[in-house]
């Protein structure tokens, strides 16, 4: 898997759009909070949950195979055994990674989205990632186990 820093660092840099399957629209769900976060921080979210019209103000889309643009990263809200299906539709659509959350551990669709050339993170949450390697967690007195006197070049401060 790519969980080394350097990577998650590049994944997290080069991934500006986001299809985000199970996002919900309920405010409380961590799905909403970690893609409201990465919105925020200027990242295309497209949600993908075919109970919903429109989350976070975006179009909903019922499945990867519906969305009519690039997509980077898939990342995945859904339960582990429903991974292998969802490696599928990330290869066909031309993704470049498989994002599974905390606590979604697939070892076969990672290996077979491996197998297709895409970088892939299992069971980490994207926001918390984000806010580890770009600033915002360490503010707050989390260790971070990264130590750097350098700021990333694309930090906005």
């Amino acid at each position: 898997m790519n969980e080394d820093i350097n990577t998650l660092r590049r994944i997290l840099h080069q991934s500006r759009t986001i299809a985000v399957v199970g996002l919900s629209a309920n405010w409380w769900r961590p799905s909403y909070f970690a893609a409201k976060y990465m919105q925020e921080h200027g990242y295309r979210i497209i949600p993908v949950n075919p109970q919903y019209q429109e989350v976070l103000g975006e179009r909903c889309y019922p499945g990867l195979r519906d969305i009519p643009e690039k997509i980077d990263m898939v990342d995945c809200f859904r339960r582990s055994e429903e991974i292998g299906a969802l490696a599928d539709d990330a290869v066909a659509i031309g993704a470049k990674v498989l994002w599974m959350q905390l606590g979604v551990i697939n070892h076969e669709a990672a290996a077979k989205a491996h197998a297709a050339g895409l970088d892939v993170v299992m069971d980490r949450c994207v926001k918390i990632e984000h806010a580890r390697l770009f600033g915002g967690l360490n503010w707050a007195g989390v260790n971070t186990k990264v130590i750097s006197a350098k700021r990333p070049r694309w930090l906005p401060y």
